[in-house]
């Protein structure tokens, strides 16, 4: 199951399980778009793995099983993508 990580990890954005702006890579890094698209090019700087939409769990599955509160935040943001 996803964690669905709670912010993104270069600008700290608030990305609440049912928004449209999260990214993930295959190991769940995850990203608001704007970080995803301008600043990393779709490219996770963690891994290298393309990014794409995070799914939305439907609010009625949030109760059984929840969003992820830990914060996960590179230091110093992010690097632009090469």
């Amino acid at each position: 199951m996803l964690q669905m990580r709670p912010n993104c990890e270069c600008c700290d954005k608030d990305l609440p399980p049912e928004s449209a702006e999260a990214r993930i890579c295959s190991f769940e890094c995850t990203f608001c778009t704007d970080c995803a698209t301008k600043v990393l090019k779709n490219s996770c700087p963690n891994c290298g793995g393309e990014m794409v939409a995070r799914p939305r769990r439907p609010l009625e599955k949030l109760a059984n099983n929840p969003a992820s509160t830990e914060r996960v935040v590179k230091q110093g943001g992010c690097p632009q993508a090469a």
